[in-house]
């Protein structure tokens, strides 16, 4: 099979719980994969924000209910954090967190007008390997291809806890065009997410970058 992009992201199981999977048969009732269906979905909530690899959904958790006039769309390839994304949701009656499962380029692709108050990408898979550099997704075209689908003056908030990876994100920040950066975000004090946590415990830097539609 012919990939339209180059693989960055690839769907895993990882350790998955018997609860975990359970959830999973609920997907199709919560994913969404094109572009019509956040038009549909939308209607009743003022904002839309896009979160790319969301782990286990501590962070998407915290900010949808922080923010019920929100409907967050919520991306990730790890089937046990979408398990237990699922889970959360279901349990908890939450109505403004959808998911889709699969590469997020092909939805962001598929959007034919600015509807993203906000993206989030936080510690996404740093390719850790030189030869694997050229599957990161925080490069210059990956911010050619969101920059069309948020609205002006909406954010793009990313980090890592790879110094490597901070640094070639600097680089390919300073090739882009159409957004400005700053140094205050919302997003930077959001929840933790595992990822997040693990970085921390194991003494590593978090690397914020927050950019604004210009």
């Amino acid at each position: 099979m012919r990939h339209k992009y180059l693989p960055s992201f690839v769907k895993r199981r990882g350790r998955i719980t018997s609860s975990q999977e359970g959830n999973l048969d609920h997907l199709a009732s919560y994913e969404i994969n094109k572009y019509s269906q956040i038009i549909q979905a939308k209607q009743d909530f003022s904002r839309v924000v896009l979160e790319i690899g969301f782990g286990n959904g501590e962070n998407t958790l915290a900010l949808s209910r922080e923010n019920p006039e929100s409907l967050y769309i919520a991306s990730e390839v790890y089937l046990a954090g979408i398990g237990a994304l699922l889970g959360e949701i279901i349990s908890n009656e939450i109505n403004n967190i959808l998911i889709t499962s699969g590469d997020i380029r092909l939805l962001i692709d598929d959007v034919k007008k600015p509807i993203f108050d906000d993206v989030i990408v936080i510690c996404p898979d740093p390719w850790p390997k030189l030869k694997h550099h050229k599957r990161r997704m925080l490069t210059n075209e990956f911010f050619k291809l969101i920059h069309p689908t948020i609205k002006d003056g909406g954010e793009l908030f990313m980090s890592t806890d790879v110094k490597d990876y901070a640094e070639s994100i600097e680089d390919q920040i300073s090739l882009s065009e159409g957004f400005s950066r700053t140094d205050k975000s919302r997003y930077e004090t959001s929840a933790l997410t595992k990822f997040q946590r693990r970085a921390l415990h194991e003494g590593r830097k978090i690397y914020p970058f927050s950019l604004i539609k210009s």
